[in-house]
């Protein structure tokens, strides 16, 4: 029997090829003589940086840029293709990780620091550029990276908004100019590595969605939508660009639109990039068992999230799928129909989160082994 294990990351906890390791012990402790290929994998989150690095032989650049508060974070890049693809992560410079929930405030976090990862890679001599915008602490519509790529915000009364802008900002904004865009990104390619399809506006979009995890109240939910819609109509009106319904406009807090409208940007799922980049679809496609997960799997994960790309794959070719996360949420279910045939909850017993994150590799290691028990009682059955 040959299992692929092809795992995101789970968040704040184990990385793809931790938790890709993990399954694999846990298999390992029922099935021993089976063939195991780990294919860590990622959707524009947390790790497609280190995943994407390690598929091409690149290299990864450290960086300090600006964090989501504005202090300074040591963040990184990635180079391929003999330094002429740059590949950005926004967890890394803007990312929800990077702050603790106390601290957590979408009125004032800025995607600045992507801006600078990107300028970053420019200097290198990147040309072609994979932005992951996964995992994002801030909800100002990418109006930060813009600012640091040289785009200028301006109020009613003509003055320069503040570099770094949050969300909150975006209430005063009236005129946007990009006349001083750096010009080196007429040169390049840029593809979005999305984990999500929301638009960017709506009860669907970044803020309704995403907002309440970066810390937005209801009320503060309601404002920062208002803000990102305001900032729609005003890069409709001085860019000619209209943002309404783009599908991934939303992801990132907003930043998809953005790359969109500022950078010419081609936005798709990034689980699609990263299995291109791994030849995942040819691996799947040799195997007798598929296994992915990461940290959490609800309703939400049908928008693009890593599991339902390697299941969309195996369905392709006809390859059965088990899910692993850390838990599952509501509407887990709908999974079924997208190519996900069983899923299951890591976590063992009622704890807090602190608990299950520092015992996540066990955890995830007895769901693994508790699996193949399950596989091999079926094949005793002769099921």
């Amino acid at each position: 029997m040959k299992i692929v294990i092809a795992p995101d990351s789970f968040k704040e906890s184990l990385s793809a090829l931790e938790a890709a390791t993990q399954i694999e012990a846990g298999f390992r402790d029922v099935f021993p003589a089976w063939n195991y290929l780990k294919v860590p994998v990622a959707d524009g989150g947390e790790g497609t940086v280190a995943v994407l690095v390690a598929a091409s032989g690149g290299r990864i650049v450290g960086r300090t840029v600006t964090g989501p508060l504005g202090a300074p974070v040591a963040a990184f890049f990635g180079l391929t293709g003999g330094g002429r693809t740059g590949i950005v992560e926004m967890a890394a410079a803007s990312g929800l990780a990077l702050l603790p929930p106390a601290r957590r405030d979408p009125l004032a976090a800025t995607s600045y620091g992507v801006g600078e990862l990107i300028l970053a890679a420019l200097d290198a001599g990147a040309r072609h550029l994979i932005v992951g915008i996964g995992g994002s602490a801030s909800n100002d519509g990418g109006a930060g990276m813009a600012q640091a790529l040289g785009v200028r915000l301006f109020d009613a009364q003509g003055r320069a908004l503040d570099a770094g802008v949050g969300g909150g900002a975006l209430a005063a904004l009236a005129r946007i100019d990009a006349s001083a865009l750096d010009p080196r990104l007429q040169e390049c390619t840029v593809e979005v590595a999305c984990d999500v399809d929301n638009p960017l506006t709506g009860p669907t979009g970044a803020s309704a969605v995403f907002g309440p995890q970066k810390g937005a109240t209801p009320a503060l939910v309601a404002r920062l939508d208002a803000n990102l819609c305001h900032y729609a109509k005003v890069i409709e009106t001085d860019l000619g660009i209209a943002l309404a319904g783009l599908r991934g406009g939303g992801a990132g807090g907003g930043l998809g639109a953005a790359l969109v409208a500022f950078l010419g940007a081609r936005l798709r799922p990034g689980a699609d990039i990263v299995a291109e980049a791994l030849g995942l679809d040819a691996l799947v496609a040799d195997a007798d068992l598929v296994i992915t997960g990461e940290g959490r799997l609800d309703g939400q994960s049908v928008h693009g999230k890593t599991p339902l790309g390697v299941a969309r794959i195996a369905q392709h070719h006809g390859k059965p799928v088990v899910a692993i996360a850390g838990g599952l949420g509501a509407g887990a279910e709908l999974l079924h129909a997208h190519g996900i045939d069983a899923m299951f909850g890591a976590v063992q017993r009622a704890c807090t989160l602190e608990q299950s994150l520092a015992e996540a590799a066990a955890n995830l290691r007895l769901a693994a082994r508790n699996v193949a028990e399950a596989i091999r009682i079926g094949r005793g059955l002769g099921r």
